[in-house]
C-alpha cells in the first residue's frame, strides 16, 4: 500500500468514495439509475444508468463537465448534508418522474434537468440557490425550495412560479425541520400527488426554537453562526401541512401531535404518520386532498416509546396496508391487520412495495441483516444465504442487492431480473489493504454481540495485549456486524499493539424491542455495564491475549459519551479514555431523541445519565475532543465537562478542532486524529 491506512481512510471518506447508492429502478425494471464517484479518491459524485437487458452502464451527467462551482453551496444544503452524514461532493441526491425517464438535481445551488434517454443537461433558471429539487411524476413540472420559498417550473416552457412565500425569515415551506431530518429520517418537506397536478407542503416555523450561537474562535474576525436548536424540555419548530394546487390554491391539513414522521401520497390516496411529544403514541391517518379532513386508519401505542420504521406506509396492489408495529415481543412486518412475520424476525425498514411484493430488512441473528420479500402470505429470503449486510430495491421484476459480508473486502452490488442474475453494478472503491483478524462471539451473562480483533500478525497465546473497547453503544446503531466494512478502523488499531473489543450492548437495535427498552430513563447504568460484563466475557475466552489491567476505550458521539462515562464511573476497570464530540449533559442534546429515552427534563430522569456530577471522580487520562462548528452535538458538551473537572481539580486534555463539525470530514483532520489517538492510549497505558 503506497500511503498509510489513516490518510487513505480519511481521503476515501472512510472507503465510501467509488460504492454505488442511491438506485431508482424503472417500472419496467430495464434501467437502474444510481450515483457514484468515477474512484475510490474522488469526491465528485455522478450520476449513472445501468442497462439491464446487457449489463452496461453508462455516464449520465459529470458535475466536472457541468462545470459547476462545488463549493458554492447555501447554507441550507450544507445543513441538509450534514444531517445525512452526505460526505461526498457532486450530484449526492437527485429526483426523478414515474417513468424514470427525466431526472433533476441540485448542482452548487443550481437547478439541473436530465433527459435519461438523450443524458442532455439543461441548467434552468431560478431566482436563487436551489434546495431539494423533485420532478412531478408526470415529468412536467420540477418542484423546488430557495429562500425558505417553494417553487415550481414547468420544464416545458421553463416558467418559474411561487406556490408559497415564506411569512418571515424563521419560516420555510418544502424542507424538513432539524428534528425531522435528524431523528426521524425524514429528510424532505414536500410530496407530489401522483398526478402532478398538487403536492402537500410542510411549512416549518422556527420561531418558538431556542436560539443558539456557533462561533469559530479561532477566527474571531468571522461573525458566529446562528442556530435554531431545540434542546430537551424547550420548543420545537412549529410544522404545518398544506395541499398547494398549481394554480395557487391552499388546503390546511392540520394535525394535533407534536412530530410529522412522514407523509405518502400514492395511487391509494395522501396518508400522513403523526407522533406525540413523548413519543408513546403513533397515528397514520388517511387525508382528503380536497378538504384537508382526516380520518384515523391506524394508531400505535407504547409504555415506552413508538419506534420510527422507514419506508411505511406502504401499499399493495388493492390498496392493502403496509405498515410496521411491535407486536409480541418484535419488530414485525404487518400487512392489513395481519403481523406477517415471526416476532423472532427483527424487522428494520421496509424497502419497496412493487405490485403484491414488498422488500424488506430485517435480522434473525442480530450481527446480521437480510433482505426479505413478502408476497401472496409468505416471506421468502432474497439476498445470498452467506452472513452478511445486505440492502436492496426492486421494481418491474428488476431486484438490486448490496451486501458485504466479513469474508469478502467491499461493497457488492448484484443486479437480477425475475430471479435470473443478469450482472453486477461496479464499486469502484479503494481496498483498505488491512488483514482483519475478527472473531464474532457472545460475550457476558446476556450472550451481548461482540467482536474481537487482534493483530494481524499476532500470535495466539504468544503474548497479552493492552485492550482497546471501541464501541458505538446507543440507539438506532450497531457496531458489530458480518461486515468487513465495520471494523476497518477497528483493525488498524489492533494492528498499532491492541486487543480491540466491540461490544452492542442493551439499548443497542437488532435483538427486539426489550432489548432496546433498558435504557428507557437510564441511558449511563445498562449500557456501560454491559461493556464491562462484555469485555470480562472476551478475556475468558482469549485469557492470554488481553491484558485487563491495561484496557483503554474510544469512541465518537454517543460512543464519546460511553468513553467518558466509562473512565469516570469505572476507573477499577478502564484505566484511560478518548471521548469524541460526547454529549456530557443531555439537557443540551435535542428534543426528540433525549425525550425518547429520558422523558421531559421536568421527570427527573435527566442526573443520572449527564456526567458533571462525576467530575470529581476522574484519576485516569482523558482525550476530550470536539469539532468547534459541531451543530448536533454543540462544543458545549465538551467545554463544560472540562469546566467541572477544573473545578475539581482533574487533569484531562482537550483537542479542539476549529472549523470541524459532526462528521470531521476535512482529509488532514480526519488522518491525523487517528494519530492522535493511538500516540495518547499507548502513552496512558504504558
Amino acid at each position: 500500500m503506497s500511503e498509510s491506512f489513516p490518510r487513505l481512510h480519511a481521503r476515501t471518506r472512510r472507503f465510501t468514495l467509488g460504492v454505488p447508492r442511491a438506485f431508482t429502478i424503472a417500472p419496467d425494471g430495464a434501467r437502474i439509475v444510481f450515483l457514484r464517484t468515477k474512484g475510490g479518491c474522488d469526491p465528485v459524485t455522478c450520476l449513472w444508468e445501468f442497462d439491464v437487458a446487457n449489463g452496461t452502464e453508462r455516464l449520465i451527467a459529470d458535475p466536472r463537465v457541468i462545470a459547476a462551482d462545488e463549493e458554492n453551496l447555501p447554507p441550507e444544503e450544507r445543513a441538509r448534508r450534514e444531517r445525512s452524514r452526505e460526505q461526498a461532493g457532486g450530484i449526492v441526491g437527485y429526483s426523478t418522474d414515474a417513468a424514470v425517464t427525466t431526472a433533476a438535481f441540485a448542482l452548487s445551488g443550481g437547478l439541473y434537468v436530465v433527459d435519461l434517454k438523450t443524458r442532455s443537461v439543461r441548467h434552468l433558471k431560478t431566482p436563487g440557490p436551489v434546495i431539494d429539487p423533485r420532478v412531478s411524476p408526470s415529468g412536467v413540472h420540477v418542484g423546488y425550495v430557495t429562500g425558505g420559498a417553494f417553487h415550481i417550473q414547468d420544464l416545458e416552457d421553463e416558467v418559474d412560479h411561487a406556490l408559497a412565500h415564506p411569512e418571515s425569515p424563521e419560516v420555510t415551506y418544502g424542507l424538513a425541520e432539524f428534528i425531522a431530518a435528524e431523528e426521524l429520517s425524514r429528510m424532505r418537506g414536500y410530496w407530489w400527488s401522483p398526478s402532478g397536478d398538487a403536492l402537500l407542503v410542510a411549512r416549518v416555523d422556527e420561531s418558538p426554537v431556542d436560539r443558539w450561537h456557533i462561533a469559530d474562535p479561532a477566527n474571531p474576525a468571522r461573525p458566529v453562526t446562528e442556530q435554531r436548536y431545540p434542546a430537551a424540555g424547550t420548543a420545537n419548530a412549529q410544522v404545518e401541512l398544506f395541499v398547494l394546487t398549481l394554480d395557487g390554491a391552499r388546503v390546511p391539513v392540520p394535525f394535533d401531535d407534536e412530530y410529522l414522521v412522514t407523509a405518502s401520497w400514492d395511487a391509494h390516496g395522501l396518508s400522513i404518520v403523526t407522533l406525540s411529544r413523548d413519543q408513546k403514541n403513533m397515528r397514520l391517518f388517511e387525508v382528503d386532498p380536497a378538504t384537508g379532513g382526516s380520518a384515523l386508519v391506524r394508531e400505535e401505542t407504547d409504555p415506552a416509546w413508538i419506534d420510527v420504521v422507514t419506508g411505511v406506509p406502504g401499499h399493495l396492489s388493492d390498496g392493502t396496508l403496509v405498515w410496521a408495529a411491535n407486536i409480541d415481543g418484535g419488530h414485525r412486518l404487518v400487512i392489513g391487520d395481519r403481523p406477517v412475520t415471526p416476532s423472532s424476525l427483527q424487522v428494520r425498514e421496509i424497502l419497496d412495495v412493487d405490485g403484491d411484493a414488498v422488500l424488506f430488512r430485517a435480522s434473525g441473528e442480530p450481527t446480521e441483516v437480510a433482505l426479505w420479500a413478502y408476497k401472496d402470505g409468505r416471506i421468502t429470503l432474497v439476498s445470498p444465504s452467506e452472513s452478511g449486510v445486505y440492502n436492496g430495491h426492486t421494481a418491474g421484476g428488476t431486484l438490486v442487492v448490496t451486501g458485504q459480508t466479513l469474508d469478502g473486502e467491499g461493497t457488492t452490488v448484484r443486479v437480477s431480473h425475475h430471479g435470473r442474475p443478469v450482472g453486477n453494478i461496479a464499486s469502484h472503491a479503494e481496498r483498505p489493504g488491512l488483514d482483519l483478524r475478527v472473531s464474532l462471539i457472545r460475550a457476558g451473562e446476556r450472550d451481548l454481540a461482540t467482536a474481537v480483533l487482534l493483530p494481524s500478525g499476532h500470535v495466539p497465546g504468544s503474548a497479552r495485549l493492552p485492550v482497546l473497547m471501541d464501541p458505538y453503544g446507543g440507539p438506532h446503531a450497531q457496531r458489530v456486524l458480518a461486515s468487513s466494512g465495520a471494523y476497518l478502523t477497528s483493525q488498524w488499531f489492533a494492528d498499532q499493539g491492541f486487543a480491540v473489543v466491540i461490544t452492542d450492548g442493551r439499548g443497542t437495535p437488532g435483538r427486539g424491542p426489550e432489548f432496546e427498552r433498558a435504557v428507557l430513563h437510564d441511558l449511563a447504568t445498562p449500557v456501560l455495564e454491559d461493556q464491562v460484563n462484555a469485555l470480562h466475557g472476551a478475556a475468558e475466552r482469549f485469557p492470554d491475549d488481553l491484558d485487563l489491567s491495561r484496557v483503554g476505550i474510544r469512541g465518537w458521539s454517543f460512543g464519546g459519551y460511553l468513553a467518558a462515562l466509562a473512565v469516570l464511573r469505572r476507573p477499577d476497570v478502564f484505566h484511560a479514555a478518548v471521548a469524541g464530540a460526547p454529549v456530557t449533559d443531555w439537557r443540551l442534546y435535542d428534543t426528540c431523541y433525549t425525550e425518547r429515552y429520558l422523558g421531559h427534563p421536568d421527570e427527573g430522569h435527566y442526573d443520572s445519565s449527564s456526567l458533571f456530577a462525576d467530575a470529581e471522580k476522574l484519576d485516569r487520562p482523558l482525550l476530550l475532543i470536539h469539532g468547534l462548528a459541531d451543530d448536533n452535538v454543540v462544543a458545549a458538551h465538551t467545554l463544560r465537562l472540562s469546566s467541572a473537572l477544573l473545578a475539581a481539580g482533574r487533569p484531562h486534555n482537550v483537542l479542539p478542532l476549529s472549523g470541524v463539525t459532526h462528521m470531521t470530514p476535512q482529509e488532514v483532520v480526519a488522518e491525523n486524529l487517528l494519530l492522535l489517538q493511538v500516540d495518547f492510549l499507548r502513552k496512558s497505558l504504558a
